[in-house]
């Protein structure tokens, strides 16, 4: 079905007191919100992050929490608490959290213990996970789970943990960082550079070695983060935005003067709009979550903000961090959209659905429970509105359930193609979007009003599980019942979506609060004795000891291909005596230790860069700076002018698609026609910046490093030795 290109015309941006005049547009799903005087309180408010599946290679299937369904994975699913992955023979991974990165290898078996604001507690049955911890704050858990022990991130830095088939042999790797295993009652430091191999069940026999050098999936995990960290979309984000990596590939960055630096897509649909090429899906305690088809589709849709420049679509980041200014983190959003109502959006199966991406300063209202804390921080932390604001709309709407002003109008709402409407069945089924779109009569945008979240309609068991086919391979039995080792103990199992499902049918339709989902967890098994193993895991006894392990010295240097990694402690943690790398952590107890054995030289507080500085890769030795910042301005160059260029393309597009549509009655075959003409021209122009982004790398890789680099400066200085001292004359 052909869609007709959007005009550039757009409202202009409210301010602050209109705004709040906003919020009292919207309508009855807001009562749901408010429980108490003040709303919801702060612990029922939903986890601030959640996990992106960005990457598979292979065989990936996914088991969505609460259900028994394994289904082929999809990229760009948001996975939180519960959820599963099974990577087969010969396939990859790859997930993010935050700044986090987490790569499973062939034949892994993968799941989320536990994933909120301070733990991310992961469980390994099988197979191989590496880890890059980029940040670790003071009251942040990092934890593996394996069948023999727990191992628990300290710093940041490089990690990999592999099981063997029979579940009984954990081996750990610390590429960089260090970390601390627990298992068997004691506990084992495990430093940088050093490997060490665990075997046994309730008694561990430990050995550690001197690192080896990386394998095949080592060498992929390595290039995968050097991706990252040359990322010139780093500089215009915050560093927990999931999926900023993924921007410089599929669109550029310009500044714009009243939105700050926006990024533009790179697209070959004509009339593509946020929010429509992709399906719903029904994650708790959120609710209705949007998992967008381009793999580049998961930061501009859960974090920031849409706007028309030009004609063409932008997206406004959440504001990057500044140096001195008190840093929020992004809260991580289901869906940043306004919802509208009519006569013809209903709120049955039966009936439509309709909504149109959020534009900058305008307030977010979540649909599910949350508190006035919340409400504030997942809008100043995603657009530049003010406190004020936000907490007048939460008191107006969401306290006070005040409707008094009607037909508000915003940004984007009277953009044409802007709104974006399904049926009910395709909203709930998790079918794609973009073909099953229900025409909107631009002329009605203006008379629609806007309601409060997403529409009160109970999921089905489909909306759950979401796009993804049955999947053709899945786990061994032995390996998803598999009971693992955990050092925190995780939530109680997910809740099945049955349960849930028929919960939000007894809400009307609205979700869920996460105290009501934690009270429907099913209560330990009648007589289980404490500690007896629930949802297979099993709490580690307590510790008594911190075990030294016979090791080879560590070797300092790092691995190839590696960047280096900031190792400084947390605040309070002792640093490692380099005369004997496994001695005690404090509070830990030898037998026959003198009392004085601790380390008093921990810094005063930890120190940590978000991205190592020398992380970018480079075609020429890292020895030579000036040559890798003189092929990067290169690559920006090229990056602006393509950029430029692709700007004016689309900007005689849109006025093309104008001049057609001002017609009395458009004819639909030209309609048509001038589609297909646009659609090839940027396809051509695609085709025409890849080509020319490849030949700029390949004369990169083959010219030789220029001169004037470090070995000059040692050249200098050995002619200088050569020169007599006048001194000596």
């Amino acid at each position: 079905m052909s869609m007709s290109r959007f005009t550039p015309r757009f409202a202009a941006l409210f301010a602050p007191s209109l705004i709040f005049l906003c919020a009292a547009a919207f309508l009855t799903p807001l009562r749901a919100l408010a429980q108490d005087q003040d709303g919801p309180p702060p612990n029922d408010d939903p986890p601030s992050r959640v996990a992106r599946l960005s990457h598979t290679d292979g065989a990936i299937s996914f088991n969505p929490a609460g259900t028994d369904d394994w289904v082929d994975a999809v990229v760009n699913r948001p996975m939180t608490t519960g959820d599963k992955l099974w990577a087969d023979n010969g396939a990859r991974a790859e997930l993010h959290i935050g700044s986090a990165s987490l790569r499973i290898g062939s034949t892994t078996g993968f799941s989320f213990l536990n994933l909120d604001d301070n733990v991310a507690q992961v469980q390994l049955t099988e197979g191989t996970l590496r880890v890059r911890v980029k940040r670790l704050e003071q009251n942040e858990t990092f934890e593996i789970d394996t069948p023999n022990l727990a191992f628990s991130v300290l710093r940041p830095g490089t990690y990999r943990i592999s099981v063997n088939e029979n579940g009984d042999t954990t081996v750990v790797s610390v590429i960089g960082g260090e970390g601390e295993v627990t298992g068997g009652g004691q506990a084992y430091a495990v430093h940088a550079e050093q490997t060490a191999t665990f075997v046994g069940t309730d008694q561990l026999d430990a050995d550690v070695e001197q690192i080896g050098g990386p394998d095949d999936f080592d060498q992929w995990c390595a290039q995968r983060d050097m991706r990252e960290d040359r990322s010139a979309s780093a500089r215009y984000v915050s560093p927990d935005v999931v999926g900023y990596e993924d921007l410089d590939d599929y669109g550029g960055w310009r500044p714009v003067p009243e939105y700050g630096t926006v990024w533009f897509p790179h697209t070959t649909v004509v009339g593509w709009a946020p929010y429509r090429y992709g399906h719903w899906v029904y994650i708790v305690p959120w609710g209705y979550t949007w998992v967008e088809d381009e793999p580049w589709g998961f930061a501009p849709f859960h974090y920031g903000r849409w706007v028309v420049v030009g004609g063409v679509w932008g997206w406004v980041p959440a504001p990057p961090q500044v140096v001195g200014v008190s840093y929020v983190r992004p809260v991580y959003a289901p869906a940043l959209v306004a919802w509208v109502g009519g006569p013809h959006f209903g709120v049955a199966v039966g009936g439509n659905v309709g909504w149109f991406p959020l534009g900058p300063r305008e307030v977010y209202v979540p649909s599910y429970p949350v508190s006035r804390r919340y409400c504030e921080t997942i809008n100043v932390s995603n657009t530049r509105v003010d406190r004020v604001v936000v907490n007048n709309y939460y008191t107006t709407v969401v306290v006070n359930r005040q409707v008094n002003v009607t037909n508000v109008t915003y940004v984007n709402q009277r953009v044409t193609g802007a709104v974006t409407a399904t049926s009910g069945t395709t909203f709930v089924s998790g079918q794609n979007v973009s073909r099953n779109v229900v025409r909107v009569d631009q002329r009605d945008m203006g008379n629609t009003r806007v309601v409060a979240g997403a529409p009160a309609i109970a999921p089905t068991r489909q909306t759950f599980i979401g796009a993804g086919r049955p999947a053709s391979i899945r786990p061994p039995a032995a390996v998803a019942t598999r009971t693992v080792v955990a050092k925190a103990p995780p939530p109680p199992p997910p809740v099945s979506v049955d349960r849930q499902e028929a919960a939000i049918r007894a809400n009307a339709g609205r979700p869920i609060g996460v105290a009501q989902y934690h009270q429907m967890a099913p209560p330990p098994a009648a007589g289980a004795a404490a500690g007896a193993p629930r949802n297979n895991v099993r709490i580690a006894p307590v510790a008594r000891t911190v075990s030294p392990i016979q090791n080879k010295p560590a070797n300092t240097a790092a691995r190839p291909g590696q960047p280096p990694i900031n190792n400084a402690a947390r605040p309070g943690q002792p640093v490692t005596n380099a005369a004997n790398p496994n001695a005690l952590r404090p509070n830990a107890t030898t037998p026959n230790a003198p009392s004085n054995q601790t380390q008093t030289n921990a810094p005063a507080e930890r120190t940590y860069n978000n991205r190592p500085p020398n992380a970018r890769p480079t075609t020429v030795p890292a020895t030579n700076p000036q040559a890798q910042q003189q092929q990067q301005q290169q690559l920006e160059r090229l990056r602006t002018q393509q950029d430029a260029e692709r700007q004016r393309l689309e900007q005689k597009q849109v006025q093309q698609q104008q001049k057609v549509q001002s017609q009395p009655n458009p004819n639909p075959q030209k309609v048509e026609q001038l589609n297909q003409k646009q659609t090839q021209q940027l396809q051509n122009m695609e085709q025409k910046h890849d080509s020319q982004a490849q030949t700029l790398q390949n004369r990169q890789n083959s010219q030789p490093p220029p001169r004037g680099n470090q070995n000059q400066g040692n050249n200098k200085e050995n002619k200088d030795k050569d020169k007599p001292n006048k001194n000596n004359r």
